[in-house]
């Protein structure tokens, strides 16, 4: 693996694409769009995290014949058993509409008290050498916190406005992108997926 430098990230998100290549930089790893490559969206037909990313992965590296990077991540909220988890990003109906999908759970939301609003998020990543590779690297992480009453801050992507990291006081919007790095979900499943991919 580590002669390998250019990887497909099954995804058109610019914001993951931002920092896979922030994170793992040092690794000696290239990483490019599959949008970038003409590669279209799969759907998601898996029942977990690891399902959809595996998915994911397998088409971005059948059709470009490179090694490929997925990323499966959604917001879980106690309250709501879990919910929107897999179907995070198109929660409200259209995939990728954060306005939309963020104003759909505070509606959820509406009269639930601070003290059971805790939530995650989850990121499951995996890793395919080539479409076929029998042992995929799967590395995943979680980050707790609490959803807000409405949204704050003017950074990060999807649900980060309303998701209050309690260890700092603040939104994922308003984290600087170095702490973020470190302390969210997809930080901590692209620390675990370095080592793996430093040991290969």
């Amino acid at each position: 693996m580590c002669h390998v430098t250019r990887i497909v990230v099954a995804s058109g998100n610019a914001g993951k694409l931002a920092e896979f290549n922030r994170l793992l930089s040092d690794a000696g790893l290239e990483f490019v769009s599959q949008r970038e490559l003409g590669v279209d969206d799969i759907e998601e037909t898996g029942l977990t995290f690891v399902e959809n990313a595996l998915l994911k992965a397998r088409h971005a590296a059948r059709v470009t014949g490179l090694p490929s990077l997925a990323d499966d991540s959604g917001l879980c909220v106690d309250a709501l058993d879990g919910a929107p988890g897999l179907y995070s990003a198109r929660y409200a109906g259209t995939h990728g509409d954060a306005a939309a999908n963020i104003a759909k759970l505070l509606r959820a939301l509406d009269g639930v008290e601070d003290a059971r609003r805790g939530a995650y998020f989850h990121c499951t990543l995996a890793l395919l050498r080539h479409p076929d590779d029998p042992r995929p690297l799967i590395a995943e992480g979680e980050w707790r916190g609490r959803i807000l009453h409405a949204p704050r801050g003017e950074g990060g992507f999807g649900y980060d406005p309303v998701f209050l990291d309690t260890g700092t006081g603040l939104t994922a919007a308003e984290l600087d992108p170095t702490t973020k790095n470190r302390i969210s979900h997809r930080g901590l499943a692209l620390a675990q997926l370095q080592h793996a991919v430093s040991a290969l």
